[in-house]
């Protein structure tokens, strides 16, 4: 994506129609556009179903391969370094390439990453091919149908071998590379090229041939042209002037991963396992909760606000982690050892329907607006490297926290003694698979407070206004 963000609901090929076109051409229109839209998305669907693989796949793979968890760790959480390289790439390539080549080219990279995995036989080719793969989802996005793509992987994984999921992750790749050849390249970039002929006829194909597109082009040319006098670097945002957009940018990022939802999305199936109950129930239920809580949320983003719907987001995502600390601390005590399932599986339900209503995508819809455009890209860069490298240490760091004991410490090789170390502190705080959980209970709790008091709400202002208020100094 242009901004390089995971999560944004902006497609790298269409802009909005305007307002003055004819009646006469919607339908031409409506079937380009949608076509083009779908081919967009499928590339979201491939992003879900790369990060909801792991789960289901877990004890096959490690069962098959003979994986220890240190080798299933890196394996899980090696898709967000890879995505991490993608996604500060990405723009960069798509400036080069155009957006449409840029997507072909990554969907290349995914499928090579699931034909590896799907081959594999040692662990290093299935490594190298998670890598593959993350690297491909890096510029591919959607939030409603990563959703999909993470809630159909974890149904279908319940009964069908991990090289078959992987085979069928396959398909959305091969769909959008085969839709590629059928749809117009992003008229912007071809502005940005000076193809002003192929920008209007792109302009046609998603228009409609007989519509008047002159006032879209004129839009897109000015916009072109601000945009070549307004590039700015990495460096520029460390000025005075940027410094609240920073921090919540940057901070909501951080809160959103280190609350714990790689942790759960990653692995909720051996947290199912370790509280006693059912993985695959488990995993039905919460594709029950999360597809219509992401529905939800973006049919509430508007209506409620931003700020209100991200807090009442991370304060739920607070309660199921407290959930399921106390499962697990009820578990360890061996006391009433039967509602320790049960308040595993409530602890889940409320932390991803609560995650999915705001946290998950509010956060990169925020970051778009409080940057102003002469950064906006290079802020995109910034806030994913250390969401992704977020992501990383969460989804890596886990299982080692889930299976914490001071004598497995000693035993870790000297390069994961940072894990071990972290292990320790969390242990020393409270009791090991717990006190992971109200690690993050923590987290989400510190999210609420971060909300309420440094982020603005964005709803209905225009975007120069919310600049104005969040950059004072550029005024003087």
């Amino acid at each position: 994506m242009e901004d390089g963000s995971p999560s944004t609901a902006k497609s790298l090929l269409l802009t909005p129609m305007d307002s003055s076109d004819p009646p006469s051409s919607s339908s031409t229109t409506t079937v380009v556009v949608v076509f083009s839209t779908l081919v967009a998305v499928c590339g979201s669907f491939v992003f879900g179903s790369a990060v909801g693989f792991s789960s289901p796949a877990e004890t096959g793979i490690m069962d098959d391969l003979g994986l220890s968890l240190e080798e299933y760790s890196v394996f899980g959480s090696i898709l967000t370094i890879g995505a991490m390289i993608g996604a500060v790439l990405s723009g960069k390539i798509a400036d080069k390439l155009g957006r449409r080549m840029t997507m072909g080219l990554s969907e290349m990279f995914c499928l090579f990453g699931w034909l590896a995995v799907i081959y594999s036989k040692v662990s290093w080719l299935l490594d190298a091919g998670r890598l593959s793969l993350g690297y491909g989802i890096g510029v591919l996005s959607y939030v409603l149908m990563i959703c999909i793509g993470v809630s159909v992987m974890w149904l279908i994984g319940i009964v069908i071998p991990w090289r078959t999921l992987a085979l069928i992750g396959t398909i959305p790749c091969l769909l959008q590379a085969i839709g590629l050849f059928f749809i117009p390249e992003s008229p912007r970039w071809l502005a940005k090229l000076g193809m002003w002929k192929d920008c209007e006829s792109a302009l046609h194909r998603l228009r409609g041939e007989n519509v008047d597109i002159s006032v879209e082009a004129a839009e897109i040319r000015d916009y072109t042209e601000t945009l070549h006098l307004s590039e700015a670097r990495v460096f520029d945002l460390f000025q005075p002037e940027y410094a609240k957009s920073l921090i919540v940018g940057v901070g909501l990022m951080v809160l959103q991963q280190f609350g714990g939802v790689n942790a759960i999305a990653f692995y909720a199936s051996s947290i199912f396992i370790s509280a006693g109950y059912s993985s695959s129930t488990g995993s039905i239920a919460m594709v029950i909760i999360q597809v219509p809580s992401t529905l939800l949320g973006v049919l509430l983003m508007d209506v409620s606000g931003r700020r209100p719907l991200l807090m009442v987001s991370a304060a739920g995502t607070c309660l199921g982690c407290l959930l399921l600390g106390i499962s697990f601390l009820i578990q360890d005590l061996q006391q009433n050892i039967g509602i320790s399932p049960i308040l595993a599986l409530v602890g889940i339900l409320v932390f991803s329907g609560s995650f999915s209503l705001g946290m998950g995508g509010i956060p990169w819809v925020i970051m778009s607006e409080i940057f102003p455009i002469n950064i906006k890209g290079s802020a995109g860069s910034l806030v994913t490297v250390i969401n992704w490298f977020g992501s990383w240490v969460v989804s890596y760091s886990f299982n080692f926290l889930m299976e914490f004991s001071t004598e497995g410490c000693t035993r870790q090789k000297i390069s994961y003694l940072l894990v071990c170390y972290i292990s320790a502190t969390i242990y020393r705080l409270s009791i090991s698979i717990p006190g992971t959980f109200f690690m993050f209970a923590a987290i989400c709790c510190l999210t609420v407070i971060f909300v309420a008091k440094l982020v603005p709400e964005t709803k209905g202002r225009t975007l120069e206004d919310i600049q104005a208020s969040m950059n004072p100094v550029t005024l003087n």
